[in-house]
C-alpha cells in the first residue's frame, strides 16, 4: 500500500508549471470532459498535480492488480483531483457514538437458529428486486439517509410487494439530533419515522443535495415503521443471519482509505482498513464467494461509475474489515 502515501498529503512544487506532466495531456483533458468540476477551490495547476499523483498512485496499484498482488482493482473517477484529506472532508461525515441498548439489540442466537434453517452459501437481494437504483449523494454528507432508507425500502417491498424510492431529504430536513449534511445515524432516521408516522417517497418530497426546512407532508406518508433493533456488535456471522433472515442492513464503515475512494471492482481489502472508525453509512445487500475469497456486496450512494456500478464487494471474515460489523441496524414494518 506503499503507493497510496503520496496520497495522504501533496507537496506542491514552488514553479507548480513544472510539476506537470505533458504526456498526461490527453488523460487530463479526457477526465476533464467526464468528471472536471469547476467548482474546486484551488488553482486549476494544483488540481492538476493532485490528479497526476492520484493518476500514478492508481497505476502502481493495477500494476500490482495484473501481477496477482491485490485483490482489487482501482480506477480514476470523479474524485480524481481531490486528495485524501479533501475525498474524507466531502463524503465522509464523521459520526458521533450511537448509543446502543441491550433492549434494542437482535440476538444472535435466535438469528443463528432461524438462518440455519435455510442454509445459503450467498444472497442478493438486487437479484430478487428489493433494492432501488445506486445514486449520487453529491457534495451532501447523506449517506446515512441512503443507508436507512434503503433498508426500509426492502421492508416495504417485503410487505406490500412493491418497491418504492423513500425520500432520503426529508430525513436530512427533519430528523431530529442529525446534522443533515455533516452526517448522522440510521436509527436515529428511524426514530423520526415513527414520530412522524411515516416517511415520503422520493417522488413527493425530492432530493435537493442541502439542508432545507422540514417540509413534511403525513397526507403523502409512503412507508411507515413499527420499530427498529441493532444488530450484535462485531459479529459478522449475526450481520450475515440477519441478512439472510430479515433483509438488507442499514450499515456503516471506514472508508477513509485512498483505495477505497478510486475502487473500481474485485473484493476490496487494505489491511489499513479500520474495524473502529465508522465514517460512511452504506446499505448491506448480500454475500458470496469468488474462488476461495468470501465477500460481501454494499450499496453505495456515490454514483453508478464509482466502484462495481455503484456496489463495493467487501472482504467477508476477514476480522470485520473496515467495521463491517460493528453498526448494523434492521427496521420492522
Amino acid at each position: 500500500m506503499k503507493a497510496f502515501s503520496i496520497l495522504a498529503s501533496v507537496s506542491f512544487c514552488l514553479h507548480m508549471v513544472n510539476c506537470i506532466d505533458p504526456a498526461l495531456d490527453s488523460e487530463w483533458e479526457a477526465w476533464q470532459e467526464e468528471f472536471g468540476n469547476p467548482t474546486r477551490e484551488a488553482h486549476p495547476l494544483q488540481r492538476r498535480e493532485i490528479w497526476e499523483q492520484n493518476y500514478r498512485a492508481i497505476e502502481d496499484h493495477n500494476s500490482r492488480y495484473a501481477e496477482g498482488q491485490e485483490a482489487y482493482e482501482m480506477a480514476m473517477n470523479q474524485f480524481g483531483d481531490l486528495t485524501a484529506e479533501e475525498f474524507v472532508g466531502r463524503k465522509d461525515a464523521p459520526l458521533a457514538t450511537s448509543t446502543r441498548h441491550v433492549d434494542l439489540m437482535l440476538s444472535a442466537t435466535e438469528l443463528r437458529q432461524a438462518a440455519s434453517r435455510l442454509n445459503l452459501t450467498s444472497i442478493d437481494y438486487r437479484a430478487s428486486g428489493y433494492v432501488t437504483p445506486v445514486e449520487d449523494q453529491g457534495i451532501c454528507g447523506s449517506c446515512w439517509a441512503y443507508s436507512a432508507t434503503g433498508a426500509l425500502e426492502a421492508q416495504w417491498k417485503k410487505k406490500t410487494g412493491h418497491l418504492i424510492p423513500l425520500s432520503k431529504q426529508q430525513l436530512i430536513d427533519c430528523t431530529a439530533g442529525i446534522k443533515g449534511c455533516t452526517g448522522g445515524w440510521a436509527s436515529l432516521a428511524y426514530d423520526y419515522i415513527i414520530h412522524n408516522e411515516g416517511i415520503q417517497a422520493e417522488a413527493t418530497y425530492p432530493y435537493v443535495m442541502r439542508e432545507q426546512p422540514c417540509a413534511a407532508d403525513k397526507t403523502k406518508v409512503a412507508a411507515t415503521i413499527g420499530s427498529w433493533k441493532f444488530l450484535p456488535i462485531g459479529s459478522e456471522q449475526a450481520l450475515e443471519d440477519a441478512l439472510v433472515t430479515i433483509g438488507p442492513v442499514a450499515i456503516s464503515i471506514d472508508t477513509t482509505r485512498p483505495s477505497f475512494q478510486f475502487y473500481r471492482r474485485g473484493i476490496y481489502y487494505d489491511p489499513e482498513c479500520s474495524v473502529w472508525k465508522q465514517t460512511h453509512a452504506m446499505l448491506l445487500t448480500g454475500f458470496g464467494t469468488e474462488g476461495s475469497e468470501q465477500y460481501w456486496t454494499i450499496r453505495n450512494s456515490w454514483g453508478p461509475w464509482w466502484g462495481e456500478d455503484g456496489y463495493v464487494r467487501l472482504a467477508k471474515n476477514r476480522n470485520r474489515h473496515c467495521g463491517i460489523s460493528q453498526y448494523g441496524v434492521l427496521p420492522f414494518v
